[in-house]
């Protein structure tokens, strides 16, 4: 495992120890779990999978034609 450095305002970075031990983990269990997380959501298609179930619930309320899609 490699060890990084992060610099972060002093009371952030406290309410996160907090949430963590609410959580019965770390900090860096937390970091950790979000690092993995990131690193696996961003730019591939489980991550657009996951915001198109996200988002479900928004309708524009009817089916735009292609131009209109297009239009500037």
């Amino acid at each position: 495992m490699k060890n990084i450095t992060l610099s972060a305002d002093e009371d952030l970075i406290e309410r996160a120890r907090m949430i963590a031990h609410e959580q019965h983990r770390t900090l860096n269990q937390a970091f950790r779990e979000w690092l993995a997380h990131y690193s696996h959501s961003t730019g591939n298609a489980h991550g657009f999978d996951e915001l198109m179930h996200r988002l479900q619930h928004v309708d524009a309320g009817r089916h735009f034609s292609r131009d209109e899609l297009h239009e500037r």
